[in-house]
């Protein structure tokens, strides 16, 4: 998921850079100010993928270290139980 952000971070820069470097705003045809709009949409697309992955993966990650917890914890407790009983 870092790697998506940081492509995402590198097409946003160079989108920034190749805006700087243009001013002209025509829309006759695909032009660079076109092509940096796209990479733009692109870079912030993958910052904000990248960004909601890596959330939703850390939180599947701790889902499912606590249904580990509560198995072992009820395993744990029938054990108990089984030699508790007479």
């Amino acid at each position: 998921m870092k790697s998506i952000t940081i492509i995402g971070l590198v097409l946003l820069g160079l989108s920034a850079f190749l805006y700087y470097l243009t001013a002209d705003f025509s829309i006759d045809k695909l032009t660079l100010p076109h092509i940096m709009g796209i990479m733009g949409g692109i870079g912030i697309g993958l910052i904000i993928g990248g960004i909601v992955g890596y959330l939703s993966k850390g939180k599947a990650i701790k889902n499912e270290q606590k249904k580990k917890e509560i198995e072992a914890l009820l395993k744990e407790k029938a054990a108990l139980e089984k030699n508790a009983a007479p």
